[in-house]
């Protein structure tokens, strides 16, 4: 039950954030990408840079902001998910890579803020 709510959380963060970056002009290409290596919430188009979203949910009782929970290793994690996604989708290696968050907040007055953050972190290597 609990996992079935997460899920449904989760779906409904991606949602709005698929809806504020198509607002932002952003093209929606693929949703949920999965491999054994990890997921990818939203990949998008920004003209000529495919950016690889993030994103995050924090309910009122949190004490961070959704977009500052990515951490070293998840942002690793994304990197290499990227890159095989890369590996499988061949029409997108010219484009320039870019990692975005988008954290969801929910304060207790059930007030939504929307962050985007835009680049939010960078390979140390250059190969994406």
């Amino acid at each position: 039950m609990v996992r079935a709510k997460t899920r449904d959380v989760g779906a409904n963060a991606e949602n709005l954030a698929l809806t504020f970056l198509r607002e932002k002009g952003l093209t929606p290409i693929q949703r949920n990408f999965q491999c054994r290596l990890g997921e990818l919430d939203l990949i998008m188009l920004d003209d000529k840079c495919l950016v690889v979203v993030e994103v995050r949910f924090r309910g009122s009782k949190s004490f961070v902001s959704a977009g500052l929970t990515i951490d070293r290793r998840k942002q690793q994690k994304l990197i290499r998910t990227t890159a095989l996604y890369l590996a499988w989708n061949p029409r997108y290696t010219n484009h320039t890579v870019r990692f975005d968050v988008v954290g969801i907040d929910v304060n207790a007055h059930a007030e939504t803020h929307v962050e985007w953050i835009r680049d939010a972190f960078r390979p140390v290597d250059a190969s994406l």
